[in-house]
């Protein structure tokens, strides 16, 4: 969540009057993230019987979310959520529209998730993750929409050569990490179980009560692909230590904890440094590339070192492609001691 194009009091009372929520009675913006402009809005119905308080998130989409990717999106949180999966959803104005515009944007009002996100997880929040992401890949599996992943390897080649100069003056050992790892997508798995994936999977677009996995949110990178490459997104995400390598305790909470839901196949386990490796280069990049466009907006940038780290591990393990190992259940045993 972010904030790169301010709204006024107006507009949010224009875009609610499409609304059967009552009016706004306060609104600010929210500076996490760093994709769309998000604001919290508190609104109050003196019509509704009893009186009515709620609280919405109202998401403006922009820079990389294709407007005619957002029925997408928007159809996977209802579908997820009819299934039973704890999320925010999109909440539909008195004509059955999901979507609007402020400023010649589109936008959406989206449920307030009750709950708060973690910044550092322990271990019984991160085998909740794991138990909840396997729990969207099976309320998702039959969502009937598809959707390709537009930041997966094909885009990794053409970012990372774009964007080599600009690792090369940030940090002289980038550049060379980078190569290594584009020179790894030979090796891409092709045929492993593929459906809807959050894509997204951090500590931050995911709310606890209690150590209790309360939803998730943020779902603005969904797309259709390898489900244990989402998983291998949630581990760098929720199970990686500060020098950027597996924390032995939280990694294996968060994949037993998936695999008790969701078995692993032993391809799946194979494949899962490689899936790894490519789940770091990906954030790499896209953190890369925010950090020189994102000045001057209301929003937080995230370093791209982090990822550079977890990347340079993950490389080092993954020289053994097509023999990454398991433990006797099946679950990736990955790399303790590497």
């Amino acid at each position: 969540m972010a904030v790169y194009t301010p709204i006024g009091a107006d507009d949010v009372r224009e875009f609610l009057r499409h609304y059967d929520v009552g009016r706004a009675t306060s609104f600010k913006g929210i500076a996490e993230g760093v994709e769309n402009s998000n604001f919290y809005v508190e609104t109050f119905d003196e019509t509704a019987i009893p009186v009515s308080r709620q609280r919405f998130i109202l998401t403006l989409y922009e820079k990389r979310v294709d407007p005619a990717d957002l029925p997408w999106f928007l159809g996977l949180m209802r579908h997820v959520a009819a299934k039973g999966f704890r999320c925010a959803e999109p909440v539909a104005a008195r004509d059955g529209a999901l979507t609007g515009a402020i400023h010649g944007k589109p936008a959406a009002l989206i449920t307030f998730l009750p709950g708060l996100s973690v910044a550092r997880p322990n271990v019984v929040e991160a085998a909740e993750a794991g138990r909840a992401l396997a729990e969207f890949h099976l309320a998702a599996a039959d969502y009937p929409l598809k959707r390709a992943n537009a930041l997966g390897p094909m885009a990794w080649r053409e970012m990372g050569t774009r964007l080599r100069s600009k690792a090369s003056v940030l940090d002289p050992g980038w550049a060379e990490i980078l190569d290594r790892a584009l020179a790894l997508l030979a090796h891409w798995p092709t045929c492993l179980p593929a459906g809807p994936i959050h894509a997204d999977f951090f500590p931050d677009n995911v709310f606890f009560l209690n150590n209790t996995f309360a939803g998730a949110i943020d779902f603005y990178f969904a797309c259709n692909d390898f489900l244990a490459y989402d998983l291998a997104i949630a581990l760098n995400a929720w199970a990686m230590d500060a020098s950027g390598k597996p924390d032995r305790s939280m990694s294996a909470a968060l994949l037993a904890a998936y695999h008790r839901v969701r078995p692993l196949l032993p391809a799946e386990c194979a494949a899962f440094p490689l899936l790894a490796a490519g789940a770091a280069l990906r954030f790499f990049l896209t953190r890369l590339m925010d950090w020189q466009e994102s000045q001057g907006a209301l929003v937080r940038e995230k370093d791209p070192g982090e990822y550079a780290r977890k990347l340079a591990c993950h490389l080092a393990i993954a020289r053994g492609v097509g023999s990454g190992p398991a433990d006797a259940n099946g679950i990736p045993d990955y790399g303790w001691n590497g």
